[in-house]
């Protein structure tokens, strides 16, 4: 199988995107390792999949299949157990369910799954795929002609040099005590937890309790969900068509950058669902 461009699924106003409406895709060849992608949303402006690797499988990267881009990338484990490592510089990272990582643009990285459950991690990518920055910004870096997942120059220093290891790392875990936590509104404020807030991408979690509701928001740029727990419906007053959507877990959601949208948890049950805006979280004007 040769390399092809993913899928590019984008819509034009809020839309609930269906677990078992998403689009699938799988790339990979022999050298790389194959994986499965559950692609949610690719506008111009973000890119968010879920992908996925039987226990004990791995992706790495081959000619046609180079696994660095031009893009920052929070990758969410949903579940199983995952280690990223970027094999030009031997970093090893390891992320259990409800943790994530975060990486800026040519960072290379592989990804093994080695818990006692098929890996699931949820992926948010800006500037996203159509901007040039996967495959095609992938083949103009300097190939990497062998993978290393060791960093021998800090044995005899670990850990009294743990400040200058940690400053060196390129691959960020984000466990909740290291998220930058919001309460966002006015009346009954939602906790929002950042798990990176760049120029091109930020992306977090919010958390509603059972009968809240946010206030409404209108970002600078597109917006894509993931729900992880609860019934989420979210309201629309500005978009075409269907204005009052439920969304259940696995669910996707998208809303379009500028566009007025609000969530209430109608529940009894509090619900959590992962997000990802690009470019710009705050509306300019």
């Amino acid at each position: 199988m040769g390399y092809a461009p993913s899928p590019r699924p984008t819509f034009e106003g809020a839309t609930h995107i269906p677990y078992a409406q998403v689009t699938r895709h799988l790339w990979g060849d022999d050298a790389a390792g194959r994986v499965d992608d559950w692609i949610y949303v690719s506008s111009d402006k973000i890119h968010q999949l879920v992908f996925g690797l039987p226990v004990g499988h791995s992706f790495r990267h081959s000619e046609a299949f180079r696994t660095v881009f031009g893009a920052d990338e929070v990758l969410y484990v949903l579940s199983g157990s995952f280690i990223c490592a970027n094999p030009e510089t031997g970093e090893v990272q390891r992320a259990e369910k409800g943790e994530a990582m975060f990486f800026r643009k040519n960072t290379w990285h592989h990804g093994f799954s080695v818990g006692t459950e098929p890996l699931r991690v949820l992926e948010f990518f800006a500037p996203p795929p159509s901007t040039g920055s996967s495959g095609a910004y992938a083949r103009t870096r300097p190939y990497v002609e062998t993978s290393r997942y060791t960093q021998d120059q800090w044995l005899g220093k670990w850990p009294m040099e743990r400040a200058a290891v940690e400053k060196s790392r390129m691959i960020q875990v984000q466990r909740d005590s290291d998220l930058m936590w919001r309460l966002e509104g006015n009346n009954q404020a939602a906790i929002v937890g950042l798990y990176a807030a760049t120029e091109h991408l930020t992306a977090g979690k919010l958390q509603l309790l059972p009968g809240q509701r946010t206030d409404t928001f209108v970002h600078g740029g597109d917006k894509s969900l993931y729900l992880l727990t609860g019934c989420l419906n979210v309201l629309a007053p500005e978009n075409d068509g269907q204005k009052w959507f439920e969304v259940h877990p696995r669910d996707g959601f998208y809303v379009p950058k500028g566009m007025p949208h609000q969530f209430h948890n109608m529940t009894s049950e509090p619900l959590e669902f992962v997000f990802g805006v690009a470019p710009a979280y705050h509306a300019l004007g």
